[in-house]
């Protein structure tokens, strides 16, 4: 069916509405194809999922039988949840005939106990488990034990993989390290938005992912590609979208993808000829949108940490955070409060460090932080 609107902000349709990574896919895709696990890095928001979805789209295009699943840790605090939502993705998705799936899933899954519902949709059943506390290792086994089984060739994606580094159990990544190493039938895509945290993972003699997948990073769409995609379906409902125009709202944002889908949306909503009036609308639109949302979570900070993240928009991106050209603009303390506040607001993803310098990680609350009363 032929979306109302072409710019999507969350999901994936199908490639007609997909943006370039043409080289980012082909990679993946030669790397799954031939065994290879692949490590995705990129800012959250950069496109890490719909790339995921669009490389599983061409996968079931390529080959029909192959089974693609895909999970996001980011909200998971610890082993046992890691296991839980990895046995609701996993269970049950091997086989065809469901009675074949449950009878599978029954033989290899003894320490938990599994609950079984219909999928309404695909007629699959759909698996929850209940383990108890001390259980998480042993249902984890189980559910490698049962992909191995499978009798077709897998494709797993979990994203935001560094958050295993924060589950209070120890060893987590040598326990998953152990499994995924003797699943031949099953290749993996571990994506993440730290990238240092990613890179020490997977690049580190001393960690037990070190150098065994291929290493993929990337970054904002080429602005002239994607002005040819935008400018498209703009044209096809006979709407203006100047070059010029576009190149602006690119640099605004350095061709972050979600923040250009999400104010390209807006725009193709209203129905008429963009210029620079309708952007600045359509971005006031979004930003007041999320007013309550972003003083809520300024609330949870102090102030000073408020200064400085305000301090940071204003700048746009900030190089030299420390100088004393810098703290005495925007009136800050000592750079070493500086400095710890920063590690703090990197590691809660308010700011993030690019090649250039520091910024507002969320570009519309960056927006919304340069409106308000220094």
């Amino acid at each position: 069916m032929k979306p109302n609107n072409p710019f999507f902000i969350s999901g994936y349709q199908n490639p007609d509405y997909f943006c370039d990574r043409e080289q980012e896919a082909k990679i993946m895709l030669d790397a799954l194809y031939n065994g290879r696990n692949i490590t995705l890095m990129a800012p959250r928001r950069m496109g890490k999922t719909g790339l995921v979805r669009h490389v599983f789209y061409q996968l079931r295009t390529q080959q029909p039988e192959v089974i693609t699943l895909y999970m996001d840790i980011y909200a998971t605090q610890n082993l046992g949840d890691f296991v839980r939502l990895f046995a609701n993705t996993v269970l049950g998705q091997l086989d065809t005939v469901p009675q074949k799936a449950l009878g599978r899933v029954m033989k290899f899954v003894k320490r938990c106990r599994p609950v079984f519902t219909m999928d309404e949709m695909t007629g699959r059943p759909k698996v929850t488990v209940e383990m108890a506390p001390d259980e998480e290792a042993a249902t984890l086994k189980e559910i490698f034990d049962y992909l191995q089984s499978a009798e077709r060739r897998c494709y797993i994606a979990i994203d935001e993989f560094q958050q295993i580094t924060a589950y209070p159990e120890k060893g987590v990544e040598a326990l998953l390290r152990s499994y995924i190493q003797f699943v031949p039938n099953v290749n993996f895509i571990f994506s993440g938005s730290k990238q240092h945290v990613m890179q020490e993972m997977f690049l580190s003699a001393k960690k037990p992912f070190y150098q065994s997948t291929q290493m993929l990073t990337i970054g904002p769409i080429n602005r002239e590609v994607y002005y040819g995609f935008a400018a498209g379906f703009f044209a096809e409902r006979r709407i203006d979208l100047p070059q010029a125009v576009f190149e602006a709202m690119y640099a605004r944002f350095d061709g972050h993808t979600w923040y250009m889908q999400n104010l390209l949306n807006r725009l193709y909503s209203y129905g008429v000829s963009v210029d620079e009036k309708m952007v600045g609308y359509a971005l006031t639109e979004i930003v007041a949108e999320s007013t309550y949302a972003y003083e809520h979570l300024l609330n949870a900070y102090s102030r000073s940490i408020g200064r400085l993240l305000k301090a940071i928009a204003m700048e746009g991106c900030v190089k030299a955070i420390q100088s004393g050209g810098f703290i005495g603009k925007y009136h800050l303390k000592a750079a070493s409060s500086v400095n710890t506040m920063l590690r703090k607001m990197l590691d809660n993803e308010l700011v993030y460090k690019t090649s250039d310098g520091y910024i507002v990680y969320d570009r519309f609350m960056g927006e919304w932080l340069r409106r308000q009363a220094f």
